[in-house]
């Protein structure tokens, strides 16, 4: 698949209209404390009462975690309380991410600590209680006590639990420590129905975000690290390792081309139509957005300053310093049919080189090589120092809402009402016996023969994610989309026809698609 800039360009021109966002008020949630909590401060999505309206749970730092049960009227106004259940209601945490491990339909939560990482078993109407098994939480997961700061999981071959990958900050233990004191990362492999002991990720330096993606298509993920380069200094850099056939980093000589960034977050999309996913990692003093040269070998470049993606500084007020990116996130937040760019952002604590007035960016696609900001016009550039996020529909309206944790200022969500451009769908796999979500398919969406693909991953961003649906913008079409999924075991559906403005769950039945709306 090449890239089509004819259909692209054609889309460009509704990418102009009004982008606005209108915030919400909302319980009181502060993502605080000391050193250990400069970094993190992650949000995890996930709709754990079955109504299709995803909750928000943010880490605190040193206050205790918060459970936002989404109240919200489903294509009307946003709204949430906050009903945190005793388990979740834990100081410590620097972040959160959604899974159902055990593929029992319920969303669980993988919690990063700054003490020892902890892996709940989610119930009916958002309980939370330990795995039955080994261990603290069952499931032979029995996790060192470090200070973690990334994670990501995947599916391998016919596995019944995922693999974990949890990337860990300094080492508090090094004497020599903070700086150049960088600790190994960890890998849990399954063994039947439980975890065995943790696999060293070494060297580590300083993960901040990792993700699986399957970014070659060839039914393999591999594990990519974004690592902050200010506290490894000397020999560090971006990191992929693969776990197959043996467990190794990827180097040049498999065409690995080297990164050195201040690394935070990650987030992964075809923006550009050729079938391969671009990635854009966020860091202190710019953003990278990096494509993929699509010939089977890891090789990502970074794009032209002219693309406008980079986000170096800061697009209101005075301060002209460096700008510092936290989580990242590709959405359509005008179903155009063009993907458009968030970061939060925010000086790390009394950084003098960065800006300390740093609003985040909202980077609109206004054609095929070429994003703009408009945090500013939209209403999104706050001076909060901003941490982890999410961009997600939150009411099922069909548009992209938006939420920051901040790191002790209170955590802000924004509901999208701007007039969009075009049409949208949402798309939620299901498929029997282990990995119900199909964490590693790929969606294709095929719009009078432009291809809109998207892997379903778990990891990345800065600290937390989300599970649920993928949200994918159609522009301004009167033509009926089809969809076809290639399923993490290599399997490819038929194509099938889908509705637009609607949402829908995929429900895995041979080589169709059983095709439900809700």
């Amino acid at each position: 698949m090449r890239l089509n800039i004819c259909v692209l360009a054609m889309l460009a021109g509704t990418a102009q209209a009004e982008v606005a966002f209108v915030p919400i008020d909302l319980p009181e949630h502060i993502y605080d404390g000391g050193w250990t909590h400069f970094v993190g401060g992650g949000l995890a999505v996930f709709d754990c009462d079955g109504d299709h309206l995803p909750e928000l749970f943010a880490a605190g730092g040193t206050n205790p975690g918060t459970l936002f049960r989404n109240r919200s009227v489903k294509g009307g106004d946003l709204a949430f309380d906050a009903q945190t259940p005793p388990d979740l209601r834990v100081t410590g945490l620097t972040g959160a991410y959604p899974i159902d491990i055990d593929s029992d339909g319920y969303s669980d939560l993988v919690l990063l600590s700054e003490r020892q990482n902890r892996i709940l078993k989610g119930g009916a109407d958002c309980t939370f209680t330990a795995f039955d098994g080994l261990g603290l939480d069952g499931l032979g997961f029995d996790d060192p006590n470090r200070w973690t700061t990334a994670f990501s999981a995947a599916w391998i071959g016919t596995d019944a639990l995922p693999t974990l990958a949890f990337g860990n900050y300094v080492d508090r233990d090094d004497a020599k420590g903070p700086f150049e004191a960088c600790d190994v990362n960890h890998l849990y492999r399954p063994s039947g129905q439980i975890y065995g002991a943790a696999i060293r990720l070494d060297p580590g330096f300083c993960a901040l975000s990792m993700l699986f993606s399957d970014w070659s298509r060839t039914g393999r993920p591999d594990l990519r690290i974004s690592n902050d380069r200010h506290y490894y200094v000397k020999g560090g850099a971006e990191q992929l390792w693969t776990l197959a056939p043996d467990l190794r980093l990827l180097t040049e000589e498999d065409g690995w081309i080297p990164h050195e960034l201040w690394g935070m977050g990650i987030a992964s999309r075809d923006v550009t139509g050729d079938g391969w996913p671009e990635v854009y990692l966020s860091s202190m003093g710019d953003q990278r957005l990096q494509v993929l040269a699509g010939n089977g070998r890891p090789e990502w470049t970074d794009v032209p300053f002219a693309w406008g993606t980079t986000a170096h500084r800061p697009h209101v007020g005075e301060d002209g310093r460096p700008s510092t990116g936290w989580h990242t996130a590709f959405g359509d937040v005008q179903n155009d049919g063009l993907d458009d760019i968030f970061v939060s952002k925010g000086n790390v604590e009394q950084m003098p080189g960065l800006a300390m007035q740093d609003p985040n960016s909202l980077l609109i696609a206004t054609g095929p090589q070429r994003w703009e900001e408009a945090a500013g016009s939209a209403g999104l550039a706050s001076f909060h120092r901003g941490r982890g996020a999410a961009l997600t529909d939150l009411n099922m309206d069909g548009r992209l809402d938006l939420a920051v944790v901040n790191r002790r200022a209170p955590l802000e969500v924004w509901q999208n009402v701007s007039p969009v451009s075009g049409h949208f769908v949402t798309l939620r796999l299901r498929q029997a016996d282990a990995n119900r979500d199909a964490v590693g398919a790929w969606i294709e969406i095929d719009i009078a023969g432009r291809i809109i693909a998207r892997e379903v991953t778990i990891g990345g961003g800065h600290a937390g994610g989300s599970l649920g649906p993928e949200h994918v913008g159609l522009g301004d079409t009167s033509v009926t989309p089809k969809v076809r999924v290639i399923w993490p075991d290599g399997t490819t559906s038929a194509w099938q026809d889908i509705s637009v403005n609607a949402h829908h769950l995929l429900h895995r039945s041979g080589q169709t698609l059983d095709i439900t709306t809700y």
